[in-house]
């Protein structure tokens, strides 16, 4: 048995001994990882007295590792007027994403339980995209008047250490509010006290505006370091931060969300989805496909007579339709990869990709063309038939790169998400075009393949 099993063990028994003094001695000394994972672990029946009985400090610091279906589970589970306690420790940003999900008089309730000016900057947080900066932001921050001296400052940071996140750097703005720049306090230690702030902070950095999206953050955080990120507002005024965990954990998200699409598979699904759930968020997608499937079993339809005369071409149909849809796929996770990571999408980059990628699936296609051309012909002992298959796999190929490269790019210039441009999509496509090909070409021949 390991430690975690008899850790579980232990709380049961102590449960149903009515002993919680000793689960919450337990828990202190646990990271908030730990104690989400003992939480998952203990069965339902189980998780109600647990949680009833656990400190509200305890339960915020679990709250802030477990997924969202978890975090209404705990907070259901222990009563609004318990769950108000264990809202009022946690982050902003975590209290705005739950809250977005909750029941309109609940909500009501939390805030008048909440302090006045921590209850209308989450009201104001809600206002934003779910998606958005303006979202993930948190007031826990430090903002000094840029008019004060270095040792007006420190004083005041001294003051606000607790309520901050870090202090590692603190934002200055003007009298209006206006973000202005930023200061590490490491410039501010190491500089004259009477110094003012405006003449030693960073002028020229960065910020963001709150209705930015998060793919956009995503790639401002891969083109530069941060350990925060100012949020402003349409008169540039700071009013919020995104802090270096957010960050961190946002990176995280938007890279299983674009795997999601790049498989047509829901990121809400997960280990622990019920069955019929995770049938429901996939079956539309595999819906779409299964009818765009049907074409190319209306072109095998078309060339039957084809087939019939020549039944050797069936032995390479699937080999060339899956080459199409590997390269295509290929190439795909090249685009969406540079797009994600911020590359410049101009006409001239447009060109030179395509012109790079038509050359990559030239090279590919002539040794992968005449690999097949020998084995077909080696195989079936016809000249024609490898003739055939050869050329078509090589066309296949140059038509399924271009397929890969340019749908993502005109998704994207639409200002659609090019990871929707998934790899069974292309597949699916490539599946079309390969057949086509294939049955174009060995018609065009049928006369010597007989």
């Amino acid at each position: 048995m390991t430690e975690k099993e008899k850790e579980i063990l232990f709380i049961i028994e102590k449960l149903k001994e009515e002993k919680y003094d000793e689960i919450n001695d337990l828990l202190k000394g646990k990271r908030p990882y730990d104690m989400a994972e003992v939480f998952q672990k203990i069965p339902e029946r189980h998780r109600a007295a647990m949680l009833h009985h656990l400190e509200p400090a305890a339960l915020a610091s679990m709250m802030q590792k477990l997924k969202h279906i978890h975090q209404f589970e705990l907070l259901s589970k222990i009563g609004k007027e318990k769950a108000s306690k264990v809202l009022a420790l946690l982050d902003t940003s975590i209290i705005s994403s739950l809250l977005r999900h909750y029941p309109k008089a609940d909500i009501e309730f939390f805030f008048k339980k909440m302090e006045e000016n921590n209850a209308e900057y989450i009201k104001k947080m809600m206002e934003y995209p779910d998606d958005s900066a303006g979202s993930l932001m948190t007031n826990r921050y430090i903002a000094l008047d840029k008019e004060l001296t270095v040792k007006e400052a420190v004083e005041k940071i001294r003051a606000l250490a607790l309520f901050s996140e870090s202090v590692e750097h603190v934002y200055v703005v003007n009298e209006s509010g206006e973000f202005e720049g930023t200061i590490p306090y490491k410039d501010l230690v190491l500089a004259n006290p009477e110094d003012c702030i405006k003449d030693i902070m960073l002028k020229n950095a960065l910020c963001i505006n709150a209705n930015t999206k998060r793919a956009e953050i995503t790639r401002l955080l891969r083109r530069d370091d941060f350990t925060a990120l100012p949020v402003v507002d349409d008169d540039h005024k700071l009013v919020g931060v995104i802090t270096f965990d957010d960050m961190l954990h946002l990176t995280i998200e938007e890279a299983k969300d674009d795997y999601g699409k790049f498989a047509t598979a829901s990121k809400e699904i997960d280990f622990g989805t019920k069955p019929f759930r995770a049938a429901i968020r996939r079956i539309p997608w595999l819906i779409a496909l299964l009818l765009i499937g049907l074409v190319s079993g209306s072109i095998i339809a078309h060339f039957e007579a084809t087939l019939d005369k020549v039944v050797a071409l069936a032995f390479f149909m699937p080999l060339i339709a899956g080459m199409t849809g590997n390269t295509g796929t290929q190439s795909l996770a090249i685009v969406v990869r540079g797009l994600s990571e911020g590359d410049e999408m101009n006409l001239k980059t447009i060109i030179k990709l395509i012109f790079r990628e038509f050359r990559v699936s030239l090279i590919i296609g002539l040794t992968c063309g005449f690999l097949i051309f020998l084995i077909a012909f080696i195989w079936q002992g016809n000249l024609y038939l490898g003739f055939v298959v050869g050329s078509s796999l090589l066309m296949t190929l140059i038509l399924g790169t271009l397929a890969g490269t340019i749908i993502p790019i005109i998704l994207y210039k639409i200002k659609l998400d090019p990871a929707v441009a998934s790899g069974p999509l292309i597949t699916t496509v490539n599946d079309i075009f390969s057949l086509v090909v294939y049955f174009s070409i060995a018609t065009m021949f049928l006369s010597k393949l007989m």
